[in-house]
């Protein structure tokens, strides 16, 4: 297993061959009893949590603005134990964030529910790669991105404008692979189309929208991989 690209940098990305190994992961196939024992304790914390199917990474790296990796599908349990030993588990974690741009420039992020494990959390609506992502074996994170989107916030991105390229950003607590896209409307407006749909759901998964107008807006709860993009966003009108 091994992981190697530049860490706390924006980095432009190309391409984006990151694939699915039908193998188990070797950290869960080695924890079983202490997935089993910690998903108990997360359980009774927060009961609403749903053991699905997620992936982690057991090797990523760049080479000539390419991202290259492998991964394996996991339990959300053995996820949730991962998070608690990253450092020593062989395995890191990778996702997508649609960085939302209103008409106005403005970034429209979201506020996680309280029943959820990032209760609070402020960032792009974004969730974990599923089996469901992956193309052939390989992962389309266009698909995620706009899958994502549209579960928690209602808004669909199947038609916006998006940048021509990706961007990554690699830290210790995983790698966010991200991508700007556009809608006309200004924040305000899609602050509002987010907060009715929201308010229609039986069981949102957010708690609702925030505006992000300028490099200095940073609101409470933001989580720390987010400052970087919302800056490199306010710096980079073409990028």
């Amino acid at each position: 297993m091994s992981f190697d690209l530049p860490r706390n940098v924006i980095l432009p990305v190309d391409d984006v061959d990151v694939r699915l190994d039908p193998t188990p992961h070797p950290f869960e196939r080695d924890n079983q009893p202490a997935i089993a024992e910690n998903w108990r304790r997360e359980m009774a914390a927060k009961p609403a949590l749903y053991d699905g199917t997620v992936v982690l990474l057991s090797a990523l790296s760049y080479r000539d603005r390419r991202l290259i990796g492998r991964c394996h599908a996991v339990r959300y349990s053995t996820f949730m134990l991962w998070r608690k030993n990253r450092e020593l588990s062989g395995a890191e974690h990778a996702y997508a964030h649609a960085v939302l741009v209103a008409g106005d420039n403005a970034l429209v992020a979201i506020r996680m529910g309280s029943h959820t494990v990032n209760a609070g959390c402020v960032y792009f609506a974004a969730g974990s790669f599923e089996p469901i992502d992956f193309r052939d074996g390989l992962v389309d994170v266009d698909f995620n991105m706009i899958r994502e989107v549209s579960e928690e916030t209602g808004i669909d991105l199947s038609v916006a404008r998006h940048g021509r390229r990706y961007h990554a950003l690699s830290t210790s607590s995983g790698t966010v692979i991200f991508r700007r896209y556009h809608v006309p409307e200004p924040a305000d407006e899609v602050a509002r189309r987010i907060g009715a749909f929201v308010a229609g759901e039986s069981e949102p998964e957010i708690e609702g929208p925030v505006i992000i107008r300028n490099a200095d807006d940073l609101p409470d709860g933001l989580m720390g991989h987010m400052k970087p993009l919302i800056e490199w966003h306010f710096a980079n009108v073409l990028a």
